[in-house]
C-alpha cells in the first residue's frame, strides 16, 4: 500500500498526439487520417503500467479514436478500467454551437457504445472547455444520459481553461450531474492547477508530490489526468509556438518515471469507484 492510502483518481484522455488542441491551428481535423497514428501502442504502454501497479482508471476516449479502433475500447474495457466520453472529434466546447455540441457528444456516446457495448457515464470536455462561457453545455449532457462531468477546473488564470470560484469538491453541478473538478493546490490564497499532464512534465517531482500531498491533506481525491501521447518522447514535432510546443512537448522523457513515482505513492482508481465510495 503506497504510504499515502486516500484513493484518488486516474484518468486517461485517450486521444492521439494530433489530436490536441495545442496543434490545432497547425494540423485539421481533415488531415487526421492521413497522418502516423501513435494512439494504440501508447495506450497499451500506459495500459500496461496500470496493470503492473494493480491501478483501475477512468479513459475518456474520444469518439473518433472508439470509431477508428474499436478493438482498443474493447481492451480498455476488459481490464476493468472504466469507459468515459472526451467527446467525438476534440472540439472545443467554447467554440460549438449547443446543436453542434449536442451532436459531438451523440455521436461520441454511438462510437463508444459500438465499440465496447456501454454507455458512458462520465464526460470530460476537450482542454477542459467548460467554462463560464459554455455552463449551458451541462443540461445537454445530462439529458444524454451523462451521469458526471470531469472537465471544470477551478482556476481564472489559464488562457483556454478555467472556472473562477467553483467547488474544489466533488459536487453535484446542476441537478442529476456531478462534478468531479480537476485539482489545485492551496497556498497563500492562491489555487495552484497540478492535476497532471503538463503540470507532471513541468514540475520536479519533488514539488509535485507536495502538491498532491497538499490536495490529499484537505481531506480532497486528487483528480489526476495524462494523455497516452505524453508517454511518447518519439511523436512528431510540428512548428508551433513558443507557448504551445512548451505546453506540448517540454519534459516528455521524463514522464514514465514520474508516473511510476506517483503510482508508487498514491492510492488510484476509477472516478466510478470514487464516487461510489462518497455515496
Amino acid at each position: 500500500m503506497p504510504p499515502n492510502s486516500m484513493h484518488n483518481s486516474f484518468t486517461v484522455d485517450v486521444e492521439d498526439w494530433f489530436c490536441s488542441h495545442n496543434l490545432q491551428q497547425t494540423i485539421s481535423y481533415g488531415q487526421w487520417h492521413a497522418l502516423e497514428s501513435r494512439v494504440v501502442q501508447n495506450t497499451h504502454n500506459l495500459l500496461g503500467l496500470l496493470s503492473r501497479y494493480k491501478v483501475k482508471a477512468t479513459f475518456f476516449v474520444l469518439g473518433w479514436v472508439a470509431e477508428k479502433y474499436p478493438g482498443l475500447v474493447r481492451d480498455i474495457a476488459s481490464m476493468g478500467h472504466e469507459i468515459g466520453t472526451h467527446g467525438f472529434a476534440h472540439q472545443l466546447v467554447t467554440g460549438m454551437t449547443q446543436d453542434a455540441f449536442r451532436k459531438d457528444i451523440h455521436d461520441s456516446i454511438l462510437a463508444i457504445r459500438a465499440a465496447a457495448a456501454c454507455d458512458p457515464a462520465g464526460y470530460r470536455a476537450p482542454a477542459f472547455s467548460i467554462t463560464p462561457k459554455t455552463l449551458w453545455a451541462l443540461p445537454v449532457l445530462k439529458d444524454a444520459g451523462i451521469e458526471y462531468d470531469s472537465s471544470v477546473y477551478p482556476f481564472s488564470y489559464h488562457p483556454d481553461y478555467g472556472l473562477p470560484g467553483a467547488s474544489q469538491d466533488i459536487t453535484e453541478i446542476i441537478p442529476g450531474l456531478q462534478e468531479v473538478p480537476l485539482s489545485c493546490a492551496n497556498s497563500m490564497g492562491m489555487r495552484i492547477p497540478c492535476s497532471g499532464g503538463a503540470y507532471l512534465r513541468f514540475f520536479p517531482y519533488s514539488i509535485f508530490k507536495k502538491l498532491v500531498n497538499n490536495v490529499t491533506a484537505s481531506g480532497r481525491p486528487f483528480n489526476f489526468y495524462i494523455h497516452p501521447w505524453e508517454l511518447d518522447r518519439d511523436i512528431p514535432r510540428v512548428k508551433l509556438s513558443l507557448s504551445k510546443r512548451t505546453r506540448h512537448y517540454a519534459n516528455l522523457h521524463t514522464t514514465k518515471n514520474k508516473l511510476e513515482r506517483l503510482l508508487q505513492d498514491f492510492e488510484f482508481t476509477s472516478i466510478n469507484n470514487i464516487l461510489c465510495r462518497q455515496q
